[in-house]
């Protein structure tokens, strides 16, 4: 691999999908100089991704998309679960809230995947290249360099501070890397077919939990619907995915299966994996190319949008010199045991909900049909409770001793700001470090060289206060210090520490909670935060391309 006169980039993203086309989105709104290389010329048109979580809206919010992505949204969609009758015996549909979003909406990958490269042409930093492909890959102390190759064969360097690779599960940068992925792929194919024009009127995810064909149902944007059905042993998939099949695997669940405007079809395996590990020197792997998972939970795509929100602001940190660089080897160990949870909850769901064993079927039925007279139990289910959670112990965070809610994403409800504007509380936030106090303003509590540590961290002052704490009608509480002042407009906030004591929240650009103390902790808190920061300011940006840095005072208000 040649090296002679490199081109110089701070971070180069291999691979467009929605995970590193959120990635470089964030890493846009932080100011870093990104390359995004993608192999495809088109945004693959195949059936993908149609679930959507709350916490990947929250993702996208940061990254200054959440309202392009919702106008493509079917937003707080149920999910219900048929017996082999066709009786509906689970209702899923979750009514919280409490990170600001929907947790179950639908969507369409190829829409979001357009909004997300729409959205890179907001950033002069950012560069999308299409057609092109990563070759090789060698790494040192200093950084990576990547032989691509163009459309037309030729080759060229590039050298990175940085690497990602959200190429996919075939992943080509893992493979050079010599990671394996573990875990096991499951021995049933799936035909998955979307469809426009279906004469059904089902506006919710339906699992037909038919153990003579097990299959899905899902109400999509814009008149469109999919069906994914297991395939037997027996069966050719090639042959189950001709149009004549598809209608009749369709036939029982529409009135009229010729009326249906077949657009696309695809054979998926189900694969259960996750790479050996996430980090590999100054190589991060996001995505598909770090982990698999069974769909059944739609969460999938879900794990990899977590995977960019919390590598993005690292990368950012490291980029501009504000990070130690231990803080990349974070990622790996607060992201590879939660998508490992999230894979191993997506096959229990699927053995449970997918059996081809008629007795299995129905020792299924009988536990809902029992579950319906324990509401505890019957909560848990329907609210989507056995979601696992990310909780971070190691990585960027400060546990302390009744500190429960360090390492957990913080409630976001709406908050109106100085002005009487009302909107979400990371709009106010901002996307990056955060000292929240809640009816306290965090700077008058802390010294002078306290103060200067954030600052250089570039983290924002909130100062949130009750609804309605001001002297009155347009007289709201500021602040001295230039503290954002914000009230808690639906008293979502109060029930919040009221529960936690505690008034100091340190929130990290990901929503994670960093430290949570009293006023007098957080110069404590403050002293052993620097283990996360780099000793000095300067940024170790190698690239001639960057962009002036993100600054808080940079981010928009509600």
């Amino acid at each position: 691999m040649t090296t002679e006169h490199p081109e110089q980039r701070a971070v180069v993203i291999v691979g467009a999908g929605p995970n590193g086309a959120t990635l470089a989105n964030l890493l846009g709104i932080y100011g870093i100089d990104t390359l995004l290389i993608e192999r495809s010329e088109q945004i693959l048109p195949y059936p993908r991704a149609v679930g959507m979580d709350d916490e990947a809206l929250r993702v996208f919010q940061t990254a200054g998309l959440a309202d392009a992505i919702a106008a493509n949204l079917i937003q707080n969609v149920s999910m219900r679960m048929f017996d082999a009758g066709g009786a509906c015996f689970a209702d899923i549909r979750p009514a919280t809230r409490e990170f600001g979003w929907w947790r179950r909406n639908i969507f369409m990958q190829q829409l979001a995947e357009g909004t997300l490269r729409e959205g890179l042409a907001r950033f002069p930093h950012v560069e999308l290249r299409l057609g092109q492909e990563v070759v090789g890959a060698q790494q040192d102390a200093d950084g990576v360099t990547l032989s691509v190759r163009r459309a037309d064969g030729g080759l060229y360097t590039v050298r990175a501070g940085y690497c990602v690779a959200a190429d996919g599960g075939r992943s080509p940068v893992r493979e050079l890397l010599g990671i394996a992925l573990e875990g096991k792929t499951l021995p049933r194919k799936w035909v998955v077919v979307d469809v426009r024009n279906a004469p059904v009127d089902a506006p919710y995810t339906a699992l037909n939990c038919d153990p003579r064909r097990p299959n899905v149902c899902i109400y999509l944007p814009y008149n469109y619907r999919r069906w994914e059905f297991m395939l037997f042993e027996h069966e050719d998939p090639e042959a189950m995915s001709s149009p004549e099949s598809l209608r009749r695997l369709i036939a029982p669940y529409v009135r009229d299966a010729a009326a249906i405007e077949i657009v696309s079809a695809r054979t998926y395996t189900h694969h259960s994996r996750v790479a050996q590990r996430f980090v590999d020197g100054r190589i991060a792997l996001i995505g598909d190319a770090a982990h698999l998972s069974q769909p059944w939970i739609g969460q999938g795509l879900n794990i990899g949008l977590r995977d960019a929100g919390n590598l993005g602001w690292k990368l950012a940190g490291l980029v501009r010199g504000q990070l130690a660089p231990s803080v990349l080897q974070s990622y790996d160990s607060e992201r590879r045991g939660h998508a490992r949870a999230m894979i191993d909850l997506a096959d229990t769901f699927g053995a449970l909900l997918m059996p081809t064993s008629r007795s299995k079927a129905w020792l299924r039925d009988r536990f809902f049909q029992a579950v319906r007279f324990l509401p505890g139990v019957r909560n848990y289910v329907l609210q989507m409770r056995f979601k696992p959670m990310p909780v971070y112990h190691d990585g960027v965070v400060l546990p302390a001793t009744g500190r429960t809610m360090v390492g957990r994403m913080f409630i976001q409800p709406d908050v109106e700001d100085a002005a009487g504007r009302r909107g979400k509380l990371d709009d106010a936030v901002g996307p990056w470090f955060a000292v929240l106090g809640w009816q306290v303003d965090p700077q008058t509590v802390l010294g002078t060289s306290e103060r200067a540590f954030w600052h250089r961290l570039g983290a924002r002052f909130i100062h949130v206060s009750r609804s309605r704490s001001g002297q009155g009608t347009g007289e709201r509480v500021l602040s001295p210090c230039g503290t954002v002042c914000v009230e808690d407009v639906d008293n979502q906030l109060a029930g919040w520490f009221e529960a936690h004591p505690g008034e100091i929240v340190v929130l990290r650009p990901d929503r994670y909670i960093a430290a949570h103390t009293t006023p007098q902790g957080l110069a404590q808190v403050t002293m052993d935060f620097r283990r996360f920061a780099a000793p000095t300011k300067e940024s170790t940006c190698i690239s001639n391309n960057a962009s002036t840095p993100w600054s808080p005072a940079a981010s928009p208000s509600i």
